[in-house]
């Protein structure tokens, strides 16, 4: 495919105000929006196009680059940069499609961009489980979903978070989602009533609660936080300013810093919720070991909403997640979820009964944590020597980057020498501030050995950082 630099951008850019690189990011972003350059168009090599406007090749790079965070473009290594299929930074399922080809036809290629679990038998037991699944009832499989005939999931469900202080729960209390994402809509339309409403996030945070909000036209705030999570007064301040009705957060493990909210930070901000009459909606996705504190659910019953799934514990292939609401608000969640998709199809929740009350499948998520944290061991033997928070118990790990990079030139460096990681921009709000990091994932479908070479091709882009800082 041929780049594309319509001769009217040049004569649009001379006519733009301001620094050389935003009327070069004012002029593509407006081509695009105007449908003159088109979704998959290929944009020139800085290079060429920093010839052809007669201007240097670092401020079109820094163009592309405020482009690419924007979501606006897309950076794909070894083909040249297109205009994004959406406005996301989220990669889409091709790209995720072509990261598993790369690891499989490119030994060198390794993917850290979202945990991957490693097989510690799992794997058969759901092969087993679908095996069982397929024998039910034939009418099972040509009725539509009922709340009655789930009651045995559920129950498993139940069962299944019995170590998580949750409060007072029944089966009757549990909504079954497609994955945890799902099941931080499903609250959300639960939650949301407003025709404008607010919901808060951390200034740093998993990128879905923002997806979800988008879609739900709701407006999205950041809350500040330090190494023990939401700061109590920010959150009092932006409640007060804001009017938001919602609180989102991840207090057990913070998605991306890996770090843990105790118990006396989160009773300091409950006060404030409970002052203010904001809900709270937990995500517990990532938390693969045992609760180190009550979940905002025990400790406010009336304001805690709770969100978790299998994903990072036996397989997120399955999509199966959990959706608890406050004491007394169930009613809300099902009636989203019966009138959103009503509910999960009968055998997805027949397997989902069979692996939770299999007596095999808890010694095996606890084979899946040791596994998963050799690997974490792995990373921090290579480059502990650098500002580095992680947990064995955490699928990924916070890297704070030395002097000398910057996020986006160090993700695109490392993309260079075959491993894919996540930048600070792409968890930090569309006009807030992103530290100088990168997360690095744990990924257990490639070996120990693998793994360890991926982590030492960092540790070498470390040691030498470009002699001029790229942005």
């Amino acid at each position: 495919m041929g780049t594309i630099w319509p001769s009217t951008l040049t004569g649009s850019l001379a006519e733009k105000p301001g620094p050389k690189y935003k009327r070069v990011a004012d002029t593509i972003r407006s081509a695009v929006q105007s449908g003159t350059l088109a979704i998959g168009a290929k944009l020139p090599p800085v290079r060429e196009l920093a010839y052809q406007l007669s201007i240097t090749p670092g401020t079109v790079a820094r163009a592309y680059t405020i482009l690419t965070d924007e979501g606006l473009l897309q950076a794909e290594v070894g083909r040249g940069t297109f205009v994004a299929e959406r406005e996301t930074v989220v990669m889409d399922d091709v790209w995720s499609r072509q990261l598993h080809l790369m690891e499989r036809t490119n030994p060198n290629h390794v993917s850290l961009f979202s945990p991957r679990l490693v097989d510690v038998g799992q794997v058969a037991l759901i092969r087993e489980a679908l095996r069982k699944a397929a024998d039910c009832d034939r009418l099972a499989l040509l009725n539509y979903p009922t709340r009655d005939a789930y009651q045995d999931v559920r129950q498993a469900v139940v069962d299944w978070l019995s170590d998580t202080a949750l409060g007072p729960l029944s089966e009757q209390e549990i909504v079954l989602t497609h994955g945890g994402q799902n099941a931080v809509m499903t609250v959300l339309q639960a939650i949301l009533k407003d025709a404008s409403p607010t919901i808060m996030v951390e200034d740093l945070s998993y990128a879905g609660f923002r997806r979800a909000a988008e879609i739900l036209r709701a407006k999205v705030v950041g809350v500040a936080i330090d190494e023990h999570g939401i700061v109590p007064e920010s959150l009092d301040t932006v409640i007060r300013n804001s009017g938001a009705s919602v609180l989102c957060t991840s207090p057990e493990v913070h998605n991306p810093t890996g770090s843990f909210t105790p118990l006396a930070r989160r009773e300091a901000i409950l006060r404030v919720l409970r002052r203010h009459g904001v809900q709270v909606i937990e995500d517990d996705c990532y938390r693969m070991g045992e609760a180190r504190a009550p979940t905002y659910r025990a400790l406010a019953p009336e304001l805690g909403w709770h969100v978790t799934s299998i994903s990072k514990s036996l397989t997120p292939a399955l999509r199966v997640g959990f959706a608890i609401a406050p004491v007394g608000r169930s009613a809300d969640l099902r009636r989203v979820a019966e009138y959103g998709y009503f509910g999960l199809s009968q055998p997805l929740a027949e397997v989902t009964r069979i692996l939770l009350s299999d007596p095999r499948s808890k010694p095996l998520v606890q084979k899946v944590r040791q596994e998963m944290g050799e690997y974490v061991r792995v990373a921090v033997n290579a480059l502990g020597a650098f500002e580095l928070t992680w947990d064995a118990q955490v699928p990924f790990l916070w890297l704070k980057l030395p002097s000398g990079w910057r996020a986006g030139a160090f993700t695109r460096a490392a993309e260079a020498q075959g491993v894919q990681l996540r930048s600070a921009d792409e968890f930090a709000l569309r006009d807030g501030r992103a530290p100088n990091a990168v997360r690095i994932a744990v990924n257990g479908h490639v070996t120990l050995a693998r793994f360890e070479d991926a982590m030492l091709r960092l540790r070498t882009l470390l040691d030498n950082p470009p002699e001029q800082i790229s942005v």
